[in-house]
């Protein structure tokens, strides 16, 4: 199926390889090639490099050495099937990742993948940060909906994977809660209460029921304004449970109010899961 290209524009994150290497130093303190860490699942937001790509870099730096990487982004609402990218390999600044054909075939013999041909951010934007850390791994490009498809998708990589005997590592893409009038999205109006209750309520209440792995809690907050791409961080949370042993961790959290203030604004984090 040939190469997917690059789609997002300039500014996303860097057209180059030494910026690439020089953010991941930067942000991880590991060397380019290196990971550093263990876990078998991660969530990571997917926001511009800008805002959120430290973050990103600490949740691919946590991950343990895999020979495939599996990034779920989102973007998908309830009642769409899970998406795959069929490309053999994917594009970024520092050389293409291949995919692995032979965990799209096993998926696709246990649940029912859609194709995705469409441009996302979710998971393209952390591309060169596995590329950076795990140049020799091989990847798959997939997209879970907010519903309960993104649960069993974890399940049945997990299943997957020990099938095939791979050391799978399964990398989940959301942002939280996008609040303000760029999203069409003011419960609490504008302000600082408005930020504190983005903070403190709804994000919070999606980082505790991610760290809970509480599937249905996860998807119910994702769905009611708290994340963008809930199903990613379900299927996250079910992969690791599917494992067995892992323990999530906090890794950080940030809102694009940091770098600029403006009445609409995001939050994001990163999480761990370590067995």
């Amino acid at each position: 199926m040939g190469l997917r290209s690059r789609r997002l524009p300039a500014g996303w994150y860097p057209l180059g390889a030494q910026e690439v290497r020089e953010f991941w130093i930067e942000s991880t303190g590991a060397r380019s090639g290196s990971t550093g860490g263990q876990a078998i699942a991660a969530l990571a937001p997917h926001a511009g490099w800008a805002f959120s790509g430290r973050l990103a870099a600490l949740a691919v730096a946590s991950l343990g050495e895999a020979d495939t990487v599996v990034v779920v982004g989102g973007h998908l609402g309830p009642g769409s099937p899970a998406l795959a990218a069929p490309e053999d390999a994917y594009e970024t600044p520092l050389g293409a990742l291949r995919q692995d054909a032979g965990l799209y075939a096993e998926l696709g013999h246990r649940l029912a993948l859609g194709v995705d041909r469409a441009g996302d951010n979710t998971v393209e934007v952390l591309l060169p940060l596995v590329a950076c850390a795990m140049p020799g791994a091989r990847v798959l490009w997939l997209r879970a909906p907010a519903d309960g498809t993104a649960w069993a998708l974890g399940k049945v990589l997990s299943e997957a994977a020990k099938a095939l005997g791979r050391r799978v590592a399964v990398l989940g893409s959301t942002d939280l809660t996008h609040y303000g009038p760029d999203y069409d999205f003011e419960p609490q109006g504008r302000g600082g209460k408005a930020e504190a209750w983005a903070k403190d309520v709804s994000d919070a209440g999606f980082i505790k029921a991610v760290l809970a792995g509480d599937g249905r809690a996860i998807l119910a907050a994702g769905n009611g304004g708290a994340a963008c791409s809930s199903g990613a961080a379900a299927c996250a949370v079910s992969f690791a449970l599917a494992q067995g042993g892992a323990r999530p961790e906090l890794l950080g959290y940030a809102s694009s109010l940091e770098l600029r203030a403006s009445p609409s604004f995001v939050g994001y984090c990163a999480i761990a899961w370590n067995p």
